[in-house]
């Protein structure tokens, strides 16, 4: 699920100190928002924010420089025509950048279709960069799960599993390890692109980890700045599951990577069964490790089987 309104004061005051701009027109109805419809419909943050274009309706509108030329470089009707044609395509916002002026037509006619406008000397490119980031992060797919989220040798990891078989636990002994804690417990999960999944923590659990028998633990006092993170990209989940449940459900030796999706992204997948005498921090970091690997295209399983396949090809020659 993901939010499907964000309205055009709080963009406005979100990015006034970073962008500069003044709201000049359209003040009567500060709750303007987007059309949900295209929101839902929108793949990308692209899809909501971009320079001035007649063929794409119910999006944020920039006009730079060369949009201002292009309105002002024609005959009074002509020019009219242009500027009224930008109130038909029901923009959200209108944002004039380059230090430009907006003509005093568009300014009338944003006051009069309650459109706001902002104005801002920042550049045309970089406005859309800053606020596609914004719409990306804002409008994107999310879901919370329970686990622990770490990074670990520069990986975003998702530890899961039942409860009470000592996830947290296992991260504190990883965090004494020198790897980094994101998130306890409850992890909120966003898609911020077609491919990509980012980790963060609750504001309420920040920098907390609960571990039974002790409770509470703030990991950024204990062990320091550098054993918490803001956010990461998950690229891992490590599955812990009883012996039982391993032996159960589980190959012992998995003849291809395991995967589970996520906000309909494939995430890589990793099974550890719990058991007296396992060293499970030793385990999930070769699992990080061998993750690592994966990612380089370097498949030690595949060259188990190709070097096996030449051995009985060899036995057979023989």
């Amino acid at each position: 699920m993901k939010p499907t309104v964000i309205s055009a004061e709080a963009l406005f005051e979100e990015f006034r100190p970073a962008l500069h701009w003044e709201w000049i027109a359209g003040h009567a109805h500060p709750e303007r928002h987007f059309d949900e419809a295209a929101v839902r419909d929108a793949r990308s943050a692209a899809d909501l924010v971009g320079y001035l274009n007649y063929i794409h309706p119910n999006r944020v509108q920039i006009v730079g420089r060369r949009e201002v030329a292009y309105l002002n470089d024609a005959s009074p009707e002509v020019t009219e025509r242009r500027i009224s044609r930008i109130v038909t395509l029901d923009p959200p916002v209108l944002i004039v950048a380059d230090g430009q002026m907006p003509p005093d037509r568009l300014v009338a006619l944003c006051d009069r279709a309650d459109i706001p406008l902002f104005v801002t000397t920042e550049s045309a490119g970089h406005v859309i960069d800053v606020v596609r980031g914004y719409l990306g992060q804002h409008f994107a797919e999310r879901t919370t799960r329970h686990g622990v989220f770490m990074d670990i040798l520069g990986l975003g990891v998702l530890l899961t599993g039942e409860s009470g078989l000592g996830k947290s636990e296992l991260g504190l002994e990883l965090i004494s390890r020198g790897h980094g804690l994101v998130a306890d417990d409850a992890v909120d999960l966003y898609r911020i692109s077609q491919t990509a999944i980012e980790g963060r923590c609750p504001e309420l659990l920040l920098n907390l980890l609960e571990v039974r028998g002790i409770g509470l633990l703030d990991i950024k006092a204990i062990f320091g700045e550098t054993a918490v993170r803001r956010k990461m990209r998950l690229k891992l989940l490590v599955h812990l599951v009883r012996k039982e449940t391993m032996e159960r459900e589980f190959e012992r030796l998995p003849y291809e990577p395991l995967f589970e999706e996520i906000l309909d992204v494939p995430v890589r997948k990793a099974v550890i069964a719990v058991d007296a005498g396992r060293n499970l921090a030793v385990l999930v970091e070769a699992a990080v490790r061998n993750t690592v690997l994966q990612l380089r295209g370097i498949d030690t399983y595949q060259e188990f089987i190709e070097r096996h396949q030449r051995a009985m090809e060899k036995g057979e020659g023989t």
